[in-house]
């Protein structure tokens, strides 16, 4: 392997040409009879897809849409869960020169009306679990006219599978590095979904992180549980993957402990890469760890890992859990890497170090300049020394940069130490701000984390006269634990004793689940909705 900052500037120069062909980089260029993805069903039956298979397919659904009125350029929607059916359109999708909206399949017809208007997207391919969203319905009226491609046929729409038949594109276009290739939201958690155009060039970003933070091997049996409904899942488990032609595995299912330990096992998953609540229910299932695992790396990202979480991986897994970070208007950034050339000694609670491509640092509160090592501050990234910065902003608005366009701001605040290891601290939106005091959720939130009664926790600020805001805990309790005043006053003192004595919880709240997205991701604004409510 060459250097990284070699092998970065050629990832450069392979994706962002004037004549780059995104179904050529992610598809035709592999060898035909290399397997591209392995779909996994509940029952752990599987199927193996290769590039040559993938190929044929979506170069007759490109045919297809071409038809059926899409061209370059066009907003075309996916509601499809994980399966060949989503890659096939996908490369289909990018064969006509059109853009990807992807579209999470927990989402509810509202939210799915505003990716839809938000975008301008005219066609979507959907399933029939998921079509009665679609509308007609008060949310997606009549009138938008959408053109719906189903898979095994419904009335009224295009039938996935006839659309097949038709004659395969002769040749895909290239539309170049530029071209936007994929659409996003932003989740909405900290405000309203943004749309994020993703150009086919920062693919060689994602590239990036998957040899150098994943380590992904051809030898690998790699699995990123992560939904391609979001950044994570569709960056990594299937983007990633494609780029660098290797096989990946696609669950055809929603999550569950059970499964995913069954999964781990019966396909001998070498690399595995999830969010935390996914190790955290792992760590909390009744069912014992089986005893073939095969696993030589597991990584973690979304939001901050809890050392003990990790620990637990160590001890059950034979792997630690290292944190990764990342968002969605930049992909992942940030990592404690697997690659052999950038292994570091783990520092618990850290997030590691800018990945190759990539500089970053934390900026005071008042100017934009470097804090002092270890003084938490706005994370942001040095657009001049980060080659592999592809966002400009969001589609009809503005990113977060900087007047001199010399800083993009993530939004999140974290620590730099000397050594240039980062370590998380909160969302800006979400700072604690008590008496004076900025309180991090997550440093609360890792010290509950610890208590064995406690199986999640999420912490917030909610209103009070006297101090401005103090930190109100909601806690779920592992099975067979007592829920009540003396826990929560053990929780409090754990706090006091293990983080800072301003910043224990005056409010804990006992409740059987935390609100989250369908990525998983935890919703403080809906936890703070409810403490709103309740006073």
């Amino acid at each position: 392997m060459t250097s990284s900052h070699r092998h970065v500037e050629d990832l450069v120069k392979l994706f962002d040409r004037p004549r780059a062909c995104a179904a050529d980089l992610l598809c035709d260029r592999h060898p035909a009879d290399a397997v591209a993805f392995t779909v996994v069903e509940p029952d752990l039956s599987w199927h193996d897809w290769t590039f040559g298979e993938l190929r044929s397919r979506s170069a007759r659904l490109a045919t297809a849409l071409a038809e059926l009125g899409a061209c370059p350029g066009d907003r075309v929607a996916t509601l499809l869960g994980k399966s060949a059916e989503l890659v096939v359109t996908l490369l289909a999708i990018w064969r006509i020169g059109a853009v990807h909206v992807p579209l999470f399949t927990a989402l509810a017809p509202p939210a799915i009306a505003t990716r839809l208007a938000g975008s301008g997207a005219r066609f979507v391919v959907t399933e029939p679990a998921q079509r009665a969203k679609l509308g007609p319905n008060e949310d997606i009226p009549a009138h938008w006219r959408l053109t719906v491609i189903t898979t095994g046929g419904h009335p009224g729409d295009h039938c996935f599978e006839r659309l097949l038949e038709a004659p395969p594109q002769p040749s895909p276009f290239a539309l170049g590095g530029d071209a936007t290739l994929v659409e996003l939201f932003t989740s909405g958690t900290t405000g309203a979904p943004k749309a994020v155009p993703v150009p086919l060039w920062a693919v060689s970003s994602m590239l990036g992180y998957q040899e150098f933070g994943l380590d992904h091997q051809d030898r690998d049996v790699f699995w990123n549980a992560a939904d391609p409904g979001w950044a994570y899942g569709l960056y990594h488990a299937i983007l990633g993957p494609l780029g660098l032609g290797r096989r990946s595995l696609l669950l055809h299912s929603g999550f569950s402990a059970a499964l995913t330990w069954a999964v781990l096992a019966a396909f001998r998953v070498t690399n595995f890469t999830a969010g935390p609540t996914v190790y955290r229910a792992l760590r909390a299932a009744a069912d014992p760890r089986p005893p073939d695992l095969a696993l030589r790396h597991c990584s973690s990202a979304g939001e901050p890992l809890p050392p003990e979480v990790s620990d637990w991986a160590e001890r059950v897994l034979g792997v630690p859990i290292l944190d990764h970070y990342g968002q969605t208007e930049l992909g992942m950034v940030i990592a404690n890497a697997w690659h052999p050339d950038l292994r570091t000694a783990r520092r618990p609670g850290s997030m590691g170090r800018a990945l190759p491509g990539w500089r970053l640092d934390a900026l005071r509160s008042d100017a934009a300049e470097p804090a002092a090592p270890g003084e938490r501050g706005r994370l942001a990234v040095d657009l001049a020394a980060s080659p592999l910065m592809w966002f400009t902003g969001y589609r009809g608005a503005p990113g977060r940069f900087t007047e001199d366009r010399r800083w993009y701001l993530t939004g999140d605040t974290a620590a730099k130490d000397a050594d240039g290891n980062f370590t998380f601290t909160a969302r800006e939106d979400d700072i604690i701000l008590m008496a004076g005091y900025r309180i991090g959720p997550s440093e609360v939130e890792s010290v509950l984390l610890g208590h064995p009664a406690v199986a999640e926790a999420a912490v917030v600020g909610v209103p009070d006269e006297l101090r401005g805001e103090v930190v109100a805990a909601h806690v779920v309790v592992r099975p067979g634990r007592d829920a009540g005043p003396e826990l929560a006053a053990e929780l409090q003192d754990l706090v006091k004793s293990r983080f800072a004595a301003h910043a224990y919880p005056r409010i804990v709240h006992f409740v059987p689940e935390l609100p989250k997205t369908p990525s998983g991701k935890l919703q403080r604004s809906a936890l703070r909705y409810a403490e709103r409510r309740s006073r």
